[in-house]
């Protein structure tokens, strides 16, 4: 597939929500549970810490996190946000998360000299803070767990997975309007971004991984303009 920009990341996700009826959370569900295998095949070695955002980014860490405990991991998740502030599908997995008595640490006020305490000793570090939606430099606790991140994998640390993008990157360009993570590898959904094919944007996502998520190939299709038929129906210009 051709890669997507940020608005028809937008627009994929909602046909396939609105017009396919494939609950959100059933997507964060599988982009989750994809990520937590690719991890696997890259190799774990010691503990895993997941840096999570108050987005569906987030949420897609919280399902990481699961997975990976189920698998018998050691896992610490840590925010980047106020719990209040985390909504919707993100929320639903953050509550299991914190049900299942999973370890998470609030650092949203932290300085980057915490940030790295908590940061240091992991095997993997799992970027789950900003996703394709955004635009713009990170700030706030934002921007320092993303210093945190580098200043940590640039002394010989652990290895960086960003989850869709490297938080920071810009979806449709490529490039960072300020602080970005600099990851080995990048798992990202449905199809690369278009941001990926900006040279030297391979500084920062590392090799890129595409993981499937159950978006019905209809939804994926350029040609549709946002204009889908109804599950079952054939659609013209498509193969």
């Amino acid at each position: 597939m051709e890669s997507l920009t940020r608005a028809e990341v937008r627009e994929v996700d909602r046909t396939a929500i609105e017009d396919f009826g494939v609950p959100g959370v059933v997507l964060m569900e599988n982009a989750g549970s994809g990520v937590a295998r690719l991890l696997e095949s890259e190799g774990i070695e010691g503990p895993v810490v997941i840096v999570c955002g108050k987005g569906n980014n987030g949420g897609d860490g919280f399902v990481i996190a699961r997975h990976l405990e189920v698998a018998g991991r050691t896992v610490r998740v840590l925010l980047a946000c106020r719990p209040e502030e985390i909504r919707g599908d993100a929320a639903v997995n953050h509550t299991i998360l914190v049900r299942s008595c999973q370890a998470i640490d609030c650092l949203f006020e932290a300085d980057q000299t915490r940030w790295e305490q908590r940061l240091a000793g992991a095997a993997w570090i799992v970027d789950a803070l900003l996703g394709t939606g955004v635009c713009g430099p990170p700030t706030g606790g934002t921007a320092t767990a993303i210093a945190a991140i580098n200043a940590v994998r640039g002394r010989g640390g652990p290895r960086v997975l960003a989850v869709d993008l490297p938080s920071g990157l810009d979806c449709d360009s490529g490039c960072p309007p300020g602080d970005c993570v600099r990851a080995d590898v990048t798992a990202t959904f449905v199809a690369r971004k278009r941001g990926f094919e900006t040279p030297g944007s391979e500084a920062f996502t590392g090799p890129v991984h595409v993981i499937g998520i159950g978006v019905p190939s209809a939804a994926c299709s350029h040609r549709l303009k946002g204009r889908v038929a109804a599950p079952g129906t054939p659609t013209p210009g498509l193969p």
